[in-house]
């Protein structure tokens, strides 16, 4: 298993920045690509950024190209997510997820394991 946990979530005014991490345990996390969903209140899940097992792909819902940055750091097998000019409709629960398998994907039923979630708030 990969137990993942995220952190760095909270309350910005909208254009702030914030960057959620996400740590994975286990021996691993190289083994497996990563990627971030997020859930609004009243809607479905959604893909928000994705990254290849050894971090050379990466892949942007529309709505955050250009403004969030996905990485990870299989050194400290840690996944992060810098976001930028943050938007109102961008408040949601973001968690991680993790999936075995070199390329990462939008499809939330393809990924193995999942983190508990970070609530993420922007202000207008």
């Amino acid at each position: 298993q990969v137990p993942l946990v995220e952190s760095g979530g909270g309350l910005v005014q909208a254009g702030g920045s914030l960057r959620l991490s996400c740590a994975a345990s286990g021996r691993t996390f190289t083994s497996y690509a990563m990627g971030w969903f997020r859930q609004a209140p009243g809607k479905e899940r959604e893909f928000v950024a994705g990254i290849s097992l050894i971090g050379v792909s990466t892949y942007y819902a529309d709505s955050a190209k250009g403004r969030f940055t996905i990485s990870r750091d299989s050194a400290k097998n840690m996944l992060y997510l810098q976001m930028n000019n943050l938007k109102p409709e961008d408040t949601a629960v973001y968690s991680c997820a993790a999936r075995k398998n070199f390329l990462t994907s939008m499809r939330a039923h393809e990924y193995d394991y999942w983190g508990q979630g970070t609530q993420v708030t922007v202000s207008s």
